[in-house]
């Protein structure tokens, strides 16, 4: 069928499609139009509408959208035909023309007979299938009120009534389903509530509206304007304060609930039945007071407040969206001879997957074959590419930047250090701070109390109020339930430890919980590791030292031809030291374990190695013994060059201080932290390391179990201790120390075992991050003392103490303005970690 002729004769978004029965997949109009299936959603597609499409075993498949071809690359053969379930006959998927959805599964008919019966009974049918397999644990839900609260579907919390949030952001999330909706009803209702407060105060703001109407029909108007909002806009202030009466979580939502169910049902007793108050109450016309201007603009006022405190908390994962925005959404997979770009989800350990120039790599893997440049600076902070090749590891999400590399996969999904930050970030965002407790114990009682304090003024308001005693006690009453409402108080620990775990992932502080945090802020110890954490884990050559006629540059020629064919550790150093020498031919090479290495290089013997390499072949020392001793007082190894055993040179190797450690660590001794050095290197060299930085205490020598036994004697003190440290063997001591902050270039359990992960890995991060936390704890405190003075000092006002004296009664208008204005202050004052100065 030529293609010009092809048209769509049913769009994708057809709700139709989805539903049983749909239509036929291919709709012969004119005896010249088609129209496909996309075989994977079953929805149908114009081949001419631009929608992506695959070739496959010499049919052309169409899909709705890039989503379903990824899926279809990715395993075609569970796409292309099905099995009906009533005859067993095989059906094309992409030219079905009898398509069912049942129990969340879709099924393909080879005739509208069969559809017909499996319809009128898909029971039947189901179970004589094969059953699927258990779809994977989907995401996770929790209240941002209380993160103890997990559910597998989204929906309301049992205990507050808010509604669940996804446990981590993805990099596609579209916007807060909650945040939209509430901006759609503030949209709304924001005009109802303003036309009603116009009709009831604007006299009093020079705008006399509500003298053109009869004042009967004024209150009428008000009525109609204020009711959608308290029905509808309100709708889900109502339903979360239902769920805290009738689960007994006495919470913001319920004062709510309370003060504005007491304003608009008091209002409509008022207009429908004015006859029951008495005369005393009612006006010159005979109507009694209402309350729908407090009632709906008190409820914009809320819906304010919350569209801000949704918008605050939807930026604060913008951190780990940028860091989810890292990893591609594909990857190229090599399978035999063919190269198939597939779906990331369906990348397994063990797939080999090619990387070329400007792709992000996809996974955590091993080069296997060719050589580039990665650029890790999205990671690490490091501006220079590192160097990969065949046996050098990769992480997913950073960017090759030059020539084409095949991987090896071998961490995928949530294994990955991506993900695995990722989730770090989001935990740290779900946790609680201990300060919290206090809040929390505070919001226990503090609703209980506030509406025993609404109840005695309006009694109190009632026997000794002046006329009409009713009306004021009414507004006494609801003013209380309103400004008391503790969202802000609520707000106050969550919203910092939000923004600080987002600031600090920004900065490559990676923060599991907020209790780590809080700690952090008052260490008065800092525990460190020696290699990898003070210095940088590589060994270097520092020190090249010729004898008789023999050059510097010819030892080091001879020492990295050896070491070229070695697979020791010092063996790299020498090589990279080597960068830009000619390298020699080496024949009959033989390495000695724990010795060195031998061979033949222009025809002469040639080793490489330790002192008993040279014992061993009998090769004189005794020339470079002063230059040995020297080089390991300061902590260096030395390595001993021979040629036809003959001592031509040495050189020396060490773990060289990262260039950042100084400055680190004098800024933390000005914080008044104590620098304890843990290593389990020999005296000498961790002596050396510590002297060089000014470390007064260095403890050498230290298994696991020691260094774990330190940190508690340090506790034992009643010191707070952090531990840094990234190795396995730090691991206990990261656990039991009060923080453990873990090098993230370091092993897998250090990071597991640690509070606080260094992404970058060096010192100047702990300085980082116990700025952030002196900040977020100081921030926190703000917060709490906000939301306690708007409350301390509203509750005594919005119940009348003051009017005696001033003749001061607070409208609860005003008292709802100044409740949304204690949640902006703390929203506002958290969003300021954002810009705290991490540096100094």
């Amino acid at each position: 069928m030529p293609q010009d002729a092809l048209k769509q004769t049913q769009s994708p978004e057809d709700p139709t499609s989805e539903m049983p029965g749909a239509v036929s997949g291919v709709t012969p109009v004119d005896d010249i139009e088609i129209v496909t299936r996309d075989p994977v959603c079953a929805m149908t597609v114009d081949p001419n509408a631009g929608k992506p499409s695959v070739e496959h075993q010499g049919q052309v498949f169409h899909f709705c959208a890039d989503h379903c071809r990824t899926k279809f690359e990715a395993a075609p053969n569970d796409y292309i035909t099905a099995i009906c379930p009533v005859s067993g006959a095989t059906v094309e998927r992409a030219r079905a023309a009898f398509v069912s959805k049942h129990a969340g599964q879709r099924f393909y008919f080879s005739s509208a007979e069969t559809q017909a019966q499996f319809e009128a009974d898909p029971e039947t049918y189901m179970a004589d299938l094969p059953q699927p397999e258990p779809a994977p644990q989907g995401t996770l839900f929790i209240c941002p009120m209380d993160p103890e609260i997990e559910e597998t579907e989204p929906g309301d919390c049992p205990i507050c009534g808010m509604a669940l949030e996804p446990m981590t952001p993805t990099a596609d999330a579209g916007p807060n389903p909650e945040l939209v909706d509430f901006r759609r009803r503030l949209l709304i209702g924001g005009p109802f509530a303003l036309g009603v407060f116009v009709l009831e105060m604007g006299a009093h703001m020079g705008v006399p509206l509500g003298r053109l109407f009869d004042p009967s029909l004024s209150i009428w108007l008000q009525f109609l304007l204020a009711t959608p909002v308290v029905v509808w806009i309100a709708q889900p202030f109502f339903k979360r304060g239902w769920s805290s009466l009738m689960t007994g979580n006495l919470n913001m939502w319920t004062l709510i609930a309370l003060g504005i169910g007491a304003a608009y049902g008091f209002s409509l007793v008022s207009l429908f039945f004015p006859s029951i108050f008495p005369p005393s109450l009612l006006n010159a016309h005979g109507q009694a007071p209402v309350y729908f201007e407090a009632a709906a603009v008190i409820l914009i006022l809320v819906l304010v407040g919350q569209v801000m405190e949704l918008s605050a908390r939807d930026r604060t994962g913008d951190a780990i969206r940028a860091l989810l925005n890292l990893a591609p959404k594909t990857a190229r997979k090599l399978d035999g001879a063919e190269e198939l770009d597939v779906a990331l989800e369906v990348v397994k350990p063990g797939d080999r997957l090619r990387i070329r120039p400007g792709e992000t790599v996809p996974v955590d893997g091993i080069v296997a074959e060719g050589r580039s440049a990665i650029d890790e600076s999205m990671l690490t902070g490091e501006p220079l590419p590192v160097e990969k090749g065949p046996g050098d590891a990769v992480t997913g999400g950073t960017m090759n930047t030059s020539g084409t590399l095949v991987i090896t996969s071998e961490r995928v999904g949530a294994e990955t250090v991506l993900s695995r930050i990722v989730q770090m970030v989001a935990q740290a965002q779900r946790s609680r701070a201990p300060v919290q407790a206090l809040a929390d114990r505070v919001a226990g009682f503090f609703v209980p109390t506030v509406v025993a304090v609404s109840v005695i003024a309006f009694a109190a308001w009632m026997l000794l109020g002046p006329d009409p005693a009713l009306s004021y006690a009414l507004v006494a009453s609801v003013s209380v339930l309103i400004i008391a409402c503790p969202c802000a108080l609520g707000l106050a620990t969550p919203m910092s430890i939000m923004v600080a775990a987002g600031r600090g992932a920004g900065a490559g502080i990676l923060i599991r919980d907020a209790e780590a945090l809080e700690r952090l802020a008052k260490i008065d110890v800092l525990v460190t590791d020696k290699t990898g954490t003070l210095t940088e884990g590589k060994p270097k050559v520092t020190d090249v030292i010729a004898f008789g006629e023999m050059t510097a540059a010819r030892v080091m020629a001879l020492a990295a031809s050896l070491e070229r064919g070695s697979e020791h550790p010092l063996a790299n150093a020498v090589l990279q030291e080597a960068e830009g020498i000619t390298l020699l031919d080496v024949k009959e090479f033989d390495a000695r374990p724990g010795l060195g290495v031998c061979g033949q290089i222009e025809g002469r013997d040639v080793a490489l190695g330790n002192s008993a390499l040279m014992l061993d072949r009998k090769v004189a020392t005794q020339e470079a013994l002063r230059d040995v001793t020297a080089l390991q007082e300061t902590g260096k190894t030395v390595v001993f060059v021979a040629v036809d055993d003959a001592l031509v040179g040495i050189l020396a190797v060490a773990d060289q201080v990262k260039p950042s450690t100084p400055a680190a660590l004098q800024a933390l001794r000005e914080t008044g932290i104590q620098i304890v050095m843990a290593s389990g290197d020999d005296a000498r060299t961790a002596g050396a390391v510590g002297h060089a930085l000014g470390i007064e205490e260095v403890r050498a020598n230290l298994s696991p179990e020691d260094k774990g036994a330190l940190v508690r004697d340090f506790q034992s003190r009643g010191l707070t201790v952090a531990m840094a440290g990234d190795g396995v063997n730090d691991a206990p001591a990261l656990a039991i120390a009060d923080v453990g902050i873990a090098m993230g270039t370091g092993a897998d359990v250090a990071m597991e075992s640690a509070g606080v992960t260094l992404v970058k890995g060096d010192l100047n991060g702990i300085a980082r991050a116990h700025r952030l936390a002196q900040a977020t704890m100081g921030n926190i405190r703000q917060n709490l003392f906000f939301a306690f003075v708007y409350n301390i000092a509203g509750v005594p006002i919005a119940a009348g103490v003051l009017f005696p004296i001033f003749g001061i009664l607070l409208s609860p208008v005003f008292a709802a303005a100044a409740m949304s204005l204690s949640s902006v202050s703390v929203i506002g004052n958290a969003l300021r970690l954002r810009s705290v100065r991490l540096d100094r």
